[in-house]
């Protein structure tokens, strides 16, 4: 009986054995391809230059995926869980005119139309509070509490009030982008300095001469600070609100039905899409901003 349990007692302790010294060659692996990587990246930076600017940042990226890759495939990670970003990449190139179509739902229409109407809408308000001191006591602070709002709480209500189709995560996009460009470009409209407003006077100026041609110019960093905060909230806007009802299209539609079949390289690819249209518009709004204020010394 003895015997018997020395030999099971061996069998486990192998077994053990066995599955550490997998795991160990399965982490060696991957910390060979990180640090191999990494010192590649940390050799390409510490040369300097114009290519290493971009070099360094797509090598980086690359070792996240090289090594999101050999996670999934050493350790057998379902799809479930969490695909690779071959299976990713597969899902991606083999259905684009979804991805294509949800892109136009929900960035185009939804996200674009919300945060040029949200944002136009705040900058002119702001000219309005800039002007009457009772709007910028009494709309600011009522502005404060309504930003303050979530968007899980005030979305369905907007999507029962403009219907199911783009027009209600437009909705959702102003409330969402308004009141960050308000507060920003009513700081800004305060920027240019008493000499520079006396200035002003003294070549006799009146108000709107002076906004048009100094306070506006001044407050263009704090706007497009503004821009810059709601172009990153645009999207993650009207992706939410799809969440509450929409036509058979759109990021947020197809996350949650993906995410209902399990098909999880699907969720994955829209998610994809979602970070480079956020990305490339973010990136648009700062180019904007160097194109307009080239004179501030941040851009410098």
């Amino acid at each position: 009986m003895s015997g018997v349990m020395a030999q099971r007692g061996l069998l486990i302790g192998g077994a053990v054995i066995l599955a550490g010294a997998a795991l160990d060659w399965r982490l060696g692996v991957i910390l060979a391809i990180w640090v191999g990587l990494w010192l590649l990246n940390v050799a390409l930076a510490n040369r300097g230059g114009p290519a290493a600017r971009w070099i360094v940042p797509v090598i980086f990226g690359a070792t996240i995926l090289i090594l999101w890759e050999a996670v999934v495939r050493l350790y057998g990670i379902p799809l479930a869980l969490l695909p690779a970003p071959s299976v990713i990449a597969r899902a991606f190139a083999e259905n684009t005119h979804i991805l294509w179509a949800d892109f136009v739902q929900t960035f185009v229409k939804g996200a674009l139309s919300g945060f040029a109407i949200g944002s136009g809408a705040a900058i002119l308000i702001a000219i309005l509070v800039d002007r009457s001191p009772f709007l910028q006591k009494g709309l600011l602070p009522v502005g404060n509490f309504v930003a303050a709002l979530p968007i899980i709480g005030t979305a369905p209500i907007l999507v029962m009030w403009f219907g199911f189709d783009w027009q209600s995560k437009a909705a959702v996009v102003v409330v969402m982008v308004f009141f960050p460009v308000l507060v920003n470009t009513v700081q800004g409209l305060k920027e240019a300095s008493q000499m520079q407003t006396d200035l002003m006077r003294t070549y006799a100026a009146g108000y709107w001469q002076a906004l048009w041609k100094l306070r506006l110019p001044a407050a263009m960093p704090f706007v497009f600070n503004g821009l810059k905060i709601a172009s990153t909230l645009a999207l993650i806007g009207a992706i939410v609100a799809e969440f509450f009802g929409s036509p058979v299209v759109g990021m947020g539609f197809r996350i949650s039905t993906s995410v209902g079949q399990l098909a999880l390289d699907m969720v994955w690819a829209e998610v994809t899409v979602a970070a480079i249209a956020g990305s490339l518009f973010y990136g648009c709004v700062a180019l904007a901003e160097r194109w307009v204020t080239f004179w501030h010394p941040s851009q410098r």
